[in-house]
């Protein structure tokens, strides 16, 4: 097994207390990107603060960027290493609304060390990884003080979870800011802790709203229930129907046969890593890989409905849902959305009155695996974590990706992170690894430092 470079893996440990106070920091702001929350001031206060870390680094040119979503990304850089590659660092200072706050065992907008592992929302996705950059940047820093081996250019969006596109615009319309040699996504993770990986597959996102509606207001369900068309129970066939006998996606008109042709997910380990109930189920047919990274996959993420607690005997007259839909690479998020919507329209019973709303999405992406990156990458990664880094997929979606390979078709786009099964990334509850940050900041300093040479060939 190779051991670390002592003056790197050194200079990382002794840089995890400040990594930890400056995650309390960064995690304090709940910056949610969502207009309808009005968090914009916390949002553009974690926009500074990530531009208050680059300058400290001693990144020119920082700045903060407004993009045609209203939202703020930080931008900074540090170029004029004559006959090196140029890499760019990429993660999101914007985060998922903290959902029941009753359910998080901690408040969620407050780091908590809790059993070896810091909780708080964004303490993995993806505030844990900017602190992955700016570790690993200041290791090499202090390992010897030399010069940084490569120009490095830095990206932090602040939109990313919404969807909506700001950054995507901006580099579009922008197109000489983001160029490089690498581009180093920092927002996905490890296939499981302790496991280096690099992400070479997302799924692309698409999501519609769907409303029913089937009467002027509510009726009393004694008076007029069982000949009255009730909108809840409408809606209900019509998702139900996105889903065969086995709870396998089932959409007209899109294939879900496709296979995943590299590392499998053995069955036992993910029903530990989703903490599935004891005697449930799974979903869905073929192995746990397709079905999580080759194959379409439709979530129910939001219904409008009356609540319990409050309710009335009722029919109700109208009911609405959000749905999302998870689109495997090789399959165009268009015809997706479309086969979607034909599908919902169809299953549509007793002519009621159907809206179907489209709403944002995202290109699936695979990457390419070989070249300097990646083999300097898998040296890397080797070094740190003593033990062979893997290929796998991702379900997620991160739409930026298909917007900089189009831009820079020759740039290694490879994604790494510390976002493993266990970190609870959109739940309550989220929590980042302590051991992971460190391994993945000393596997990215390492990087920088080894790709340099591996790109002179």
């Amino acid at each position: 097994m190779t051991e670390p470079s002592p003056d790197l893996a050194t200079a990382v440990r002794a840089l995890m207390p400040r990594a930890q106070r400056e995650l309390a920091e960064l995690v304090a702001f709940p910056s949610i990107a969502d207009p309808q929350l009005g968090l914009e001031r916390e949002c553009q206060a974690a926009a500074q603060w990530v531009a208050d870390a680059l300058r400290a680094e001693g990144l020119t040119n920082v700045s903060l960027i407004d993009t045609p979503d209203g939202s703020q990304s930080v931008y900074g850089e540090l170029t004029g290493v004559p006959d090196a590659p140029t890499v760019l660092l990429y993660a999101h200072y914007d985060v998922q609304p903290q959902l029941d706050e009753a359910a998080w065992s901690t408040p969620p907008f407050e780091l908590v060390e809790r059993d070896g592992r810091w909780y708080g929302r964004g303490a993995a996705d993806c505030k844990g990884n900017i602190l992955m950059h700016l570790t690993a940047l200041r290791a090499l820093r202090e390992s010897g003080g030399q010069v940084l081996p490569v120009n490095l250019k830095v990206i932090i969006e602040g939109s990313e979870e919404q969807g909506t596109g700001g950054m995507e615009q901006y580099a579009l319309a922008h197109p000489e800011l983001l160029t490089a040699d690498a581009i180093v996504i920092g927002d996905v993770g490890n296939f499981a802790a302790g496991l280096p990986t690099a992400t070479a597959s997302l799924r692309g996102i698409t999501e519609v709203s769907v409303e029913v509606r089937t009467l002027a207001g509510n009726l009393h369900s004694g008076q007029f229930g069982g000949a009255a068309p009730d909108a809840l129970a409408a809606l209900l066939k019509i998702l139900a129907s996105l889903y065969d006998e086995h709870g396998a996606t089932t959409i007209n008109g899109l294939p879900a046969d496709q296979t995943w042709p590299g590392v499998s997910y053995p069955e036992d380990r993910f029903r530990a890593d989703a903490r599935v109930l004891d005697g449930v189920a799974l979903i869905g047919t073929g192995g746990i890989a397709d079905r999580l990274w080759a194959r379409p996959a439709v979530t129910v993420v939001g219904i409008d409905v009356p609540s319990v607690v409050g309710s009335t005997s009722s029919v109700q007259a109208g009911a609405r849902a959000k749905v999302s839909l998870r689109v495997p690479p090789g399959m165009s998020i268009e015809t997706a959305q479309d086969a979607l919507i034909a599908h919902l329209e169809q299953a549509a019973p007793w002519q009621v009155q159907l809206t179907v709303t489209r709403l944002n999405g995202g290109h699936p992406f695979l990457a390419e695996t070989s070249g300097p990156a990646y083999e300097a990458l898998g040296e890397a990664m080797r070094e740190a974590f003593g033990t062979d880094m893997v290929v796998a997929g991702e379900g997620g979606s991160i739409p930026l990706c298909n917007t900089l390979r189009t831009l820079y078709p020759k740039a290694e786009i490879v994604l790494i992170g510390v976002e493993e099964p266990t970190t609870q990334i959109h739940a309550v509850n989220e929590s980042v690894d302590p051991e992971e940050l460190t391994r993945m900041a000393l596997s990215e300093a390492l990087f920088l430092r080894r790709y340099a040479q591996v790109w002179q060939g």
